[in-house]
């Protein structure tokens, strides 16, 4: 049976959570493989909209057994109130959810750690964190030294390592707020805390390595679902304006658990044009009136933060470069509707660097920051797109963009979106 991998292909807020959703439908088990709670996915049922940050958007689907992996960083608070958000919303069936003893988990002193720690470069420019502690809490991940995974908290020496660690981050944090702004944590109020956590989640803990790989080799249907974007990448995107995981294609295997054998599909996510939050170069952001109508008529603000996104052209070689770095077998090319009513539409082709053009994406931030787009412009549309239900309902320009965009990343379109409902979705091409 396929393993279906849902990747988000530009620096995030691709609008994977619809596809996922709509993914789900055809497998048993949906996982959440890296990030935490600095992912908001929407998925609209119905005329029910839906906001999630750490639960898989798989949990919609009654029967799916969802899974959190061990390469995600929990937030044991934020996990336990979405759960009593669908519960009060008459979404109760949790018998399938799974969530990794392996997965390192957020502490106030990671939330403190992320308020008082510089979020720029040394230049002065936002990366553009949430400041949720996801970053503080893979720094001690990789440290090993004061991490505390999710299993940990069910030992006899889980108050030891809070009282621990507490010591230590209580000298850290005082020394760089200083004696004046510094506020205590307190070691026996947060283990009490997490331990009522702890007590609550204990239904859903579980083995999911090895659940996965013995579910792999039953031969049961795997949808692996991606956080962030792959420009996010910690290794191979914009660094250092990324997030903290492998959030391209790459990290599937290491976060989950599962080797790629068992990956047979890579569907890439893509706007149909370009959008980031903070800082970090946008070769094609448009800070102008077509920005703005962008992001007025795709509703551009963040889901978890609420902030305005920076909008722009689509980036073909950027999306190139993320396709191929991440296996990409199909692409399925979202919100084509918000570019409706604008006279013409273009696409970033190439970049032009020193007087040289070319189609290679800079693996140095600094080298992107000074590139030039080359752009094509194509005729654009004035119908609205949220009715078409099928390939013929869309205007002749709308469907020329979609095969210029299919010829630049080099792979098929696979499905349209032209709204945020399941029925808003035109599907164009069979994944391979």
């Amino acid at each position: 049976m396929p393993g279906t991998c849902v990747i988000g292909l530009q620096w995030g807020d691709e609008a994977k959570g619809k596809i996922v959703d709509l993914l789900t439908q055809q497998h048993d088990v949906v996982v959440r493989y890296q990030g935490g709670a600095n992912a908001g996915h929407t998925v609209m049922v119905g005329e029910e909209v839906y906001k999630l940050s750490l639960l898989p958007s798989g949990v919609l689907t009654p029967g799916v057994t969802c899974v959190i992996a061990g390469g995600v960083v929990l937030h044991p608070e934020k996990a336990l109130q979405e759960l009593d958000e669908l519960s009060a919303r008459q979404i109760e069936d949790f018998d399938n959810l799974k969530i990794s003893d392996r997965v390192h988990v957020i502490y106030p002193w990671h939330l403190a750690e992320d308020r008082v720690l510089d979020k720029s470069t040394s230049d002065g420019e936002n990366i553009g964190t949430t400041g949720r502690g996801i970053g503080p809490c893979y720094r001690d991940k990789v440290g090993r030294s004061y991490a505390i995974r999710l299993g940990d908290m069910y030992r006899d020496t889980f108050r030891e390592q809070v009282q621990h660690n507490v010591g230590v981050k209580n000298e850290i944090l005082q020394a760089m707020m200083g004696t004046k702004n510094f506020k205590p944590l307190h070691a026996e109020e947060i283990y009490t805390q997490y331990a009522a956590y702890a007590e609550r989640l204990q239904p859903y803990v579980a083995d999911t390595t090895d659940y996965l790989l013995t579910q792999a080799e039953a031969g049961r249907r795997i949808l692996f679902e991606g956080a962030q974007g792959a420009l996010l990448d910690v290794d191979h995107g914009t660094y250092p304006f990324v997030t903290s995981s492998n959030s391209s294609g790459v990290g599937v295997c290491n976060g989950s658990g599962l080797p790629a054998r068992y990956i047979n599909n890579v569907l890439g996510i893509v706007k149909a044009y370009s959008s980031r939050v903070g800082g970090g170069p946008f070769p094609t952001e448009q800070d102008n009136q077509i920005g703005q109508q962008i992001r007025d008529q795709g509703n551009e603000y963040g889901t978890v933060t609420k902030r305005p996104r920076r909008c722009g052209w689509l980036d073909a070689v950027a999306v190139r470069y993320t396709a191929r770095l991440s296996g990409v077998d199909a692409i399925s090319v979202m919100l084509l509707d918000v570019l409706s009513g604008l006279e013409e539409v273009k696409i970033c082709t190439a970049y032009r660097l020193d007087g040289q053009e070319s189609n290679r994406f800079p693996s140095h931030v600094d080298d992107l920051r000074r590139v030039e787009p080359v752009y094509e412009t194509l005729p654009g549309w004035q119908e609205d797109l949220t009715q078409a239900t099928n390939l013929a309902d869309l205007p002749a320009p709308a469907m020329a963009y979609l095969q210029r965009v299919s010829e630049l990343v080099g792979v098929p379109v696979a499905m349209v979106s032209v709204g945020p409902a399941r029925s808003q979705t035109i599907a164009l091409h069979e994944l391979p």
